[in-house]
Parts: structure tokens; C-alpha cells; sequence
């Protein structure tokens, strides 16, 4: 059984590659994710299957925050012109999905 993955990115500021994936079933799938919008420097991930988006978690610049039900790594670097991964481990056929990148801005307020 083989596990088809789509990647899409809804901005022509984020690029995600590549567009599909086809992998057999235990198998690990990477998805880049870039952006060129200045001062951002967090990418969310989310998965989208049987009409729900799923949060599958962030990086902000190079720390990697995955939720802790799903079986994702988060690499990389947010910034503006570097490339975040996200890596889906040990496929099923539950991970056939719609796989979604996006950049934001994170602002922090300091006393």
C-alpha cells in the first residue's frame, strides 16, 4: 500500500517542496518549507485530511516544537531565506494527507 502525500502552500512568499510524495508504508517523507518575508522567523505545520486540519507544530528560527501525539521531527531554521523540514516518521496509511506550511511573525514583549 503506498501513502500519498500533497504539500501546498497558499502564499507566493512560502515555497514548499516537493508538490506530491509517494513512499510505502514505514517509510520517513520530507517536506521543505521556506519563505521570504522579512523579520519572520517561525513556520507552523499542519495536515489536512477527511476535511480537518491538524496542527503538527512550529519551529521558531532553529528550534523545533512538534505536538507531542504526532510522530513529526521539526528542523531547520525559520528565518527569511532558510529552510524548515518537516519529517513524517514511520508513514501509515493515516499520513496520506494535504501537508501545509506557514510562515509568522512571533513577537515577544519584554519588561
Amino acid at each position: 500500500v503506498a501513502v500519498c502525500l500533497l504539500c501546498s502552500s497558499l502564499s507566493d512568499k512560502v515555497d514548499q517542496t516537493p508538490a506530491d510524495i509517494y513512499k510505502e508504508q514505514g517509510q520517513t517523507a520530507k517536506i521543505y518549507c521556506s519563505h521570504r518575508i522579512d523579520n519572520y522567523d517561525r513556520i507552523l505545520w499542519y495536515k489536512q485530511s477527511n476535511r480537518k486540519l491538524q496542527y503538527l507544530g512550529y519551529m521558531n528560527v532553529m528550534n523545533g516544537f512538534p505536538e507531542k501525539e504526532v510522530d513529526v521531527t521539526i528542523e531547520g531554521n525559520a528565518n527569511k531565506g532558510e529552510t524548515c523540514t518537516l519529517t513524517i516518521n514511520s508513514l501509515s496509511v493515516s499520513s496520506s494527507a494535504v501537508y501545509f506550511c506557514a510562515a509568522s511573525y512571533h513577537s515577544a514583549t519584554y519588561h
